[in-house]
């Protein structure tokens, strides 16, 4: 859809994401074709149709095709555009059909141009609209009702119903496949109704076991943490999109992954987001292997650093003479930064990837972003990497990975279902990192920025990030936090700070869930 969007507001100038035609053709033709498929693309069938020989039936027709088909969004891409033997113009196109809730029906066409009294208008007929539509021929799809598959937390309890509203859009994808949507179109006579061809099918026609009916499956998740998550998120995410994800600390099983909304977008495994500060568990830890700090060492925090740009800290704080361990505590930002010279500009990628398993491919068990950690291209870039901004992307799930790498020492590859295949190859962080890593982030919850959550029982060690999005747009709000064998991680959009916008929402699930899962 971005294509055809853009392709709607710069056709008139030749541009957009279209193949560049031949001198020979009159550019007023391509430009008009280009205009047709970018209104088309856009739901704008009134002004397609004034382009063509035939505006009234133009119109019926492409509204009565796509909006029929349920098509949602479609993307119409021209290629090389060609002079016909008898003058007129030929663009070839192809077509992404997107038709709701069931997938992408692409197929290929072609725009025929003629031009008359100096005017390049579109040669109307069913066949530009696709090849197989005719006066005999047109499409219907038919939908086919499916069951919801089964799906049941570690303790064998069933995950559907209105207490675990986040799962209820994954269900299909943990359980493998099978019992998602289905459904077909076809080419049909006009009169008769009679099938002439199936043109596509979309979804599987059997569950994950390979028989008809709905899939079931066993998964790791526990439902009540997830109950608990859910909550947490229906209580205290104010409205903004938000997301966290509970996994044990000793194996990577997810015992809770829950989005708000809860039916849209998958933000725990799939988003891309700066990390911000909750980054800074890594960036301690490459440190720390090289020994080029310790947590007594005094790394002074001022309120700005300049490195191509002016870096500050939340607030404007700063702390003098203080030292590593404080800085982690309080998050200082400058200090960190003023460390960059220690570490080479691979090296917090290399750290990521061989110790925490950041960027190596995941079987989750669900589609999974799975994270990405650039070499900079410049100071400036590099200088931001040390605080979890710049290009490094990451979501829920990894920070909850991280965490609960912190305090193990090994990287457990999460998982949703269980016994899944783990490809990933990591090393283990030494003994005496883990420890420092623990003990800094304890202190972050009894005197730190994570505060929020020091009123609850057991130890808790945490870490909280500011992660900015744009001049425009309020910053993401972070929190990780480890507790006895289970690691979570929260972020919320626009949520200004960490310790304000996540920090409730997992202060109320970790209340909830007072116990460790068995």
């Amino acid at each position: 859809m971005a294509l055809a969007l853009a392709a709607g507001g710069a056709y008139a100038a030749g541009i957009g994401p279209f193949d560049h035609t031949s001198n020979a053709l009159d550019p007023a033709a391509v430009a008009q074709a280009r205009a047709f498929l970018a209104d088309w693309s856009r739901g704008r069938y009134e002004g397609a149709a004034a382009r063509t020989t035939s505006p009234a039936r133009a119109e019926e027709v492409l509204h009565s095709f796509t909006e029929g088909l349920d098509i949602e969004g479609p993307r119409l891409t021209a290629a090389t555009a060609e002079r016909a033997d008898d003058g007129a113009v030929s663009v070839p196109f192809t077509a992404q059909m997107p038709v709701k809730g069931l997938g992408s029906w692409t197929y290929n066409s072609r725009i025929l141009l003629r031009e008359e009294k100096g005017t390049w208008q579109v040669d109307w007929t069913l066949g530009l609209v696709h090849p197989h539509l005719s006066d005999k021929a047109k499409f219907r799809l038919e939908r086919e009702e499916t069951s919801t598959p089964e799906v049941a937390d570690r303790n064998g309890k069933s995950l559907r119903g209105d207490a675990y509203p986040s799962l209820q859009p994954l269900l299909a994808q943990i359980a493998g496949g099978g019992g998602g949507p289905r459904g077909t179109i076809r080419l049909v006579d006009r009169v008769t109704g009679e099938t002439k061809r199936t043109e596509i099918t979309f979804g599987g026609k059997t569950n994950a076991g390979g028989q008809d009916g709905p899939a079931s499956a066993r998964t790791t998740l526990d439902a009540t943490w997830q109950a608990a998550a859910d909550q947490a998120l229906g209580a205290e995410a104010d409205g903004r999109n938000a997301s966290l994800v509970a996994l044990r600390v000793d194996n990577g099983e997810i015992l809770a992954m829950a989005n708000s909304p809860a039916t849209g977008f998958n933000r725990a495994a799939s988003g891309t987001y700066a990390p911000g500060s909750t980054w800074k568990i890594v960036t301690s830890s490459a440190l720390l292997l090289k020994n080029a700090v310790t947590p007594q060492s005094v790394v002074d925090c001022p309120k700005h650093l300049v490195v191509g740009k002016e870096f500050h800290n939340v607030e404007t704080s700063e702390f003098h003479g203080a030292t590593f361990q404080k800085d982690f505590t309080e998050s200082c930002n400058t200090a960190f930064i003023s460390l960059r010279g220690k570490l080479g500009d691979a090296e917090t990628g290399d750290i990521a990837r061989k110790y925490f398993g950041v960027g190596q491919e995941w079987h989750v068990g669900i589609p999974s972003y799975d994270g990405s950690v650039p070499v900079p291209k410049d100071e400036t870039e590099k200088a931001a990497a040390m605080i979890g901004q710049g290009r490094i992307q990451a979501n829920p799930l990894i920070m909850a990975s991280i965490t609960a790498t912190a305090a193990s020492g090994h990287f457990h590859q999460p998982t949703i279902r269980p016994e899944l295949d783990d490809r990933t190859s990591t090393t283990a962080l030494p003994r005496t990192v883990v420890n420092q890593l623990q003990t800094m982030m304890r202190a972050t919850v009894r005197g730190g920025t994570a505060r929020v959550l020091a009123d609850l029982p057991g130890p808790i060690g945490a870490k909280t990030g500011t992660a900015e999005v744009s001049e425009d747009e309020e910053n993401n709000g972070w929190l990780v936090a480890r507790r006895g064998n289970v690691a979570v991680a929260c972020v919320v959009e626009q949520g200004v700070t960490g310790g304000g916008s996540a920090g409730p929402i997992l202060h109320r699930l970790l209340a909830a869930v007072p116990e460790d899962p068995s």
